[in-house]
């Protein structure tokens, strides 16, 4: 009897034990995740609205816009995923290698995701960068391109694949030589880069909006 009763509490030490391991695993890939998608939304970001500011200076039309934004949003989100690589030791060849087989999905995923709900609200893709409704737009857009691809890049890391390919190059020697030069691209400070911009962004358009307002005698019929 005491045996069986050693025996239950020992199955049941190791089951919570398999539990705590996976728990801890799950974390570890959602954190994962959270990084290399938060990574990925900035550099797509950047790329699309450097696309949209250039397409509308050279006077593009709206599909070449569109085809230029997306082409630079996966330059720069491979550029910002290759940045620590070479810093950790890679050459640039294998960095961007390592980065293109690691988040092409990923960025893909937002893309289709992102471009997709900017057709959807109206007016979007027709607002001027000096707009409200853009960056409102572009947020919201932003937002959901987070939501589909971070299952994307959760499903990948746990079966080692996407970001899990260059999670062995974390945590490298402190660069030394040229490679002290390369920024360390930190995701926290990619974020914060990211909000800054779309606020200031929202900022200016609204500024821009309200003084034409100021200045319109029809606006301020209406507003009284």
């Amino acid at each position: 009897m005491d045996h069986e009763h050693h025996a239950g509490h020992a199955g049941h030490a190791d089951h919570a034990g398999h539990t705590g391991h996976a728990d801890a695993h799950g974390g570890a890939v959602g954190a994962m995740a959270l990084s290399a998608t938060l990574h990925c939304l900035t550099g797509c970001a950047i790329g699309e609205i450097a696309g949209l500011m250039i397409g509308t200076a050279l006077g593009l039309p709206t599909g070449w816009t569109i085809v230029l934004a997306v082409g630079l949003a996966f330059v720069f989100g491979y550029t910002l995923s290759t940045f620590p690589l070479v810093r950790a030791g890679l050459g640039v060849g294998a960095a961007l290698g390592v980065v293109v087989a690691a988040d092409t999905l990923s960025i893909a995923t937002m893309e289709v995701v992102d471009n997709l709900v900017m057709a959807l609200i109206p007016g979007a893709m027709d607002a001027g960068l000096v707009n409200t409704v853009f960056w409102v737009s572009m947020t919201v857009a932003l937002a959901a391109a987070f939501a589909a691809a971070y299952p994307v890049n959760r499903y990948l890391l746990r079966r080692g694949k996407g970001h899990a390919l260059t999670h062995e190059y974390h945590g490298a020697p402190a660069p030394t030589g040229a490679r002290r030069f390369v920024p360390d691209l930190a995701t926290s400070t990619l974020v914060a880069a990211l909000l800054a911009f779309l606020l200031g962004g929202f900022t200016v358009s609204l500024a821009d909006e309200l003084g034409d307002d100021d200045g319109d005698p029809h606006a301020a019929v209406v507003a009284g």
